[in-house]
């Protein structure tokens, strides 16, 4: 059975009436002094084009408002899937990757026609091979200062969504697909779990997960990981089933060094994030593109026994929406980001829900 969430919606990014408008696949951390900061690759003609950038937009009310985006990373390349990891203090990191523009020019075209179409023939044109390979790839940066100033770009061994996961013990966590940089694009191999001890500087590969049985590599993509009370790992999948994209989830008894087999939750939705609440709920939130479109949560106390759907939002006006991800706010609410497109608007934008846990768990 589901239900509906009476939920308070918001605007994170929206840049309406512009060809550059399109925000897309966000993710959001809070700070120790309790800034929000919400992450997307933005600024873009569409979901495929070659001009994506990493943005940030900051809250310092709770997430009631927020500074217009701001370009972090741009580089020559697509920069797509900006994750936002908060890591104690002022220090932030972001994630996002990159694959070679040139690959895509057939669907570029598709999309477009006219003054931009030239704009984007002669943007990938230029694109060398040197050029791709020094920006191909899955990246961190890194920022002590709230954002204010960020390291240099860094490589890291895998790509999902929202990036690593901070652990108790304080080192970083990843759970991805594998992006060695010699290829054009992500290994299809399995999904790998890296562990950093030093902020992203250096990661090492302990472990992997199954591959759910009747499913091929190529179909499992976007994992993230939640870390529980007594140190138990689950880490959701997206898997492309035949008629639906499907949230799976595998659990870690040994810091991710070994995975159970994974089995299915019941939603037909995801990309997943999972968050820990304070009251040791587990809260799962994923996109939903079957109508009614939207938004969509599950709740759990053990990962194992899940309740039913929790509707976030469901005036989704088709099925280029998702991405969530979640932080809880001081009083215990939870506030969820996504991408979405609004009435009226020919692009999408970064939306948020805010919403109280539910007493059905």
């Amino acid at each position: 059975m589901s239900i509906h969430v009476n939920g308070e919606n918001g605007v994170v990014c929206r840049v309406p009436n512009c060809d550059f408008g399109y925000f897309g696949w966000p993710s959001i951390a809070r700070l120790a002094d309790g800034t929000l900061i919400a992450g997307a690759s933005g600024l873009r003609w569409g979901h495929i084009c070659p001009w994506g950038k990493s943005v940030l937009s900051e809250s310092h009310d709770g997430g009631k408002t927020w500074t217009e985006p701001h370009v972090v990373h741009d580089s020559p390349l697509d920069d797509r899937d900006v994750g936002v990891v908060a890591l104690g203090g002022q220090s932030v990191m972001i994630t996002w990757f990159t694959l070679d523009s040139r690959e895509f020019l057939a669907e570029y075209r598709r999309g477009m026609s006219g003054a931009v179409r030239s704009w984007m023939e002669g943007k990938v044109s230029a694109l060398d091979d040197q050029t791709v390979k020094a920006h191909k790839g899955s990246w961190t940066r890194l920022s002590t200062d709230g954002g204010k100033t960020w390291s240099a770009p860094r490589r890291a061994p895998v790509s999902a969504p929202h990036g690593p996961i901070l652990l108790k013990n304080g080192a970083l966590l990843y759970a991805g697909k594998r992006f060695p940089e010699e290829d054009m694009r992500p290994v299809a191999r399995d999904v790998a779990v890296c562990v950093s001890d030093d902020q992203g500087e250096s990661w090492r590969e302990i472990g992997a997960l199954i591959c759910p049985r009747g499913f091929r590599w190529d179909e499992i993509h976007e994992a993230h990981p939640v870390e529980l009370a007594d140190g138990t790992l689950l880490c959701s999948l997206r898997v492309h089933e035949k008629d639906t994209i499907a949230t799976w989830l595998s659990r870690s008894t040994d810091g991710g060094a070994t995975w159970s087999d994974p089995v299915r939750l019941p939603c037909d939705g995801a990309p997943a994030h999972m968050l820990l609440h304070s009251s040791g709920v587990i809260v799962c939130v994923y996109g939903y593109r079957h109508e009614p479109f939207g938004q969509r949560a599950l709740l759990s106390r053990d990962g194992v026994t899940w309740s039913g759907e929790l509707i976030l939002r469901d005036d989704g006006l088709d099925g280029d929406l998702g991405y969530p991800a979640s932080v809880e706010l001081p009083d215990g609410e939870i506030l969820t980001v996504y991408y979405q497109r609004l009435p009226g608007d020919a692009k999408t934008s970064v939306l948020s829900t805010r919403w109280h846990l539910p007493e059905i768990i």
